[in-house]
């Protein structure tokens, strides 16, 4: 009998024990903030998504130099005014480069060479530039904040249903020249084209669509986006391509559905499509889900690149990023025209 009362007393002095243990870690892991469910803490916001310019955190003061890429034109015109409003201490200023088109390739050239705090680019980092950055004793991290799409433009008066990619490629290396050829008029086509050292755009293009392959000798350069659109009005068997929200909205043009095979075509915008005649009144809108679900062919995202030194430069780069990734960034972004990316 003693053995037993000796046996009991041993079991309960144990689960006293466990049960004083296991209350001593669930405080410590409350007050540690610490959660085992593998979610954040419920006093904590999940992401910093859930916050708005002004409530962002590690926002520092000064003047910040930033540029890049010609796609993200929207987004400056949209967003950044309203982080000017909500954020005085963070003075932002675009900068073109001197003597050279603005665009990917440069915004992210300046700021390895040290003009720019932070670069605005419309395609991943190349290897050479990561490179570069090491060789200068700094590294580079590229953040998405926004999904884009390439849309093609036609002139109005085409009567045309679409492309595939393959004859897409094979206009612009000159293997089509006729919409004839793709069930179109009987037409010479006229592509043109931003210079392939120019920007992201067109060296997604380049790589995506043509495979690497140069441009045709039929192929019409012009400097920017709008000069083209303004060659599109003027000849009928015009096509360029260029950011969907350049594009899709515009009154003087017509975008064409892109297919990955015949018969599989997918509109850049939401169907149906607004006559011309309609326009501005009435603006073609963004075909959001075929972007956001992969079903439109040429999607990409767009990056803000940081310079990762540990100086005020880094700081600058990771605020602008993050306060694009709240919900009134991502809002905004909504707003220039291009796919939320949360």
């Amino acid at each position: 009998m003693a053995q037993k009362n000796e046996t009991a007393v041993l079991i309960l002095s144990l689960l006293i024990t466990v049960g004083l243990v296991g209350a001593g870690l669930w405080w410590f892991l409350q007050r540690s903030g610490t959660n085992l469910g593998g979610s954040a803490p419920s006093n904590q916001p999940a992401q910093t998504s859930s916050q708005s310019f002004a409530q962002l955190q590690d926002v520092p003061a000064g003047l910040f130099s930033y540029g890049g890429s010609t796609s993200w034109a929207p987004i400056r015109l949209t967003a950044d005014p309203a982080v000017q409003v909500a954020r005085p201490e963070f003075k932002l200023r675009y900068i073109d480069p001197i003597g050279e088109p603005p665009g990917s390739s440069t915004g992210i050239r300046m700021l390895l060479d040290g003009q720019m705090a932070f670069s605005q680019s419309s395609r991943p980092i190349r290897d050479t530039e990561f490179q570069q950055a090491q060789q200068r004793g700094f590294s580079l991290k590229q953040v998405p904040v926004a999904i884009d799409g390439l849309a093609i433009a036609v002139n109005p008066s085409l009567n045309i249903s679409g492309l595939t990619l393959a004859q897409l490629k094979d206009i612009y290396i000159g293997k089509i020249d006729n919409w004839s050829q793709v069930g179109g008029p009987n037409l010479n086509i006229i592509p043109f084209t931003r210079p392939a050292d120019t920007g992201g755009t067109v060296e997604l293009f380049v790589q995506e669509i043509l495979g690497g392959q140069a441009f045709g000798p039929n192929v019409k350069f012009v400097p920017n986006t709008t000069q083209a659109l303004r060659q599109l009005a003027d000849n009928p068997g015009g096509i360029y391509f260029a950011s969907a929200p350049e594009v899709v909205p515009q009154c003087t043009i017509k975008p064409l559905p892109i297919g990955r095979q015949a018969g599989e075509f997918v509109p850049p915008y939401q169907e149906p499509l607004v006559p011309i005649e309609q326009c501005p009144n009435q603006r073609n809108q963004l075909n959001i889900q075929a972007f956001q679900q992969g079903r439109y062919p040429i999607t990409r995202s767009l990056f803000v690149v940081i310079k990762q030194n540990g100086q005020i430069e880094q700081q600058a780069g990771e605020a602008y990023a993050n306060l694009l990734l709240t919900v009134q960034g991502q809002e905004l972004i909504s707003q220039a025209g291009f796919v939320r990316i949360r």
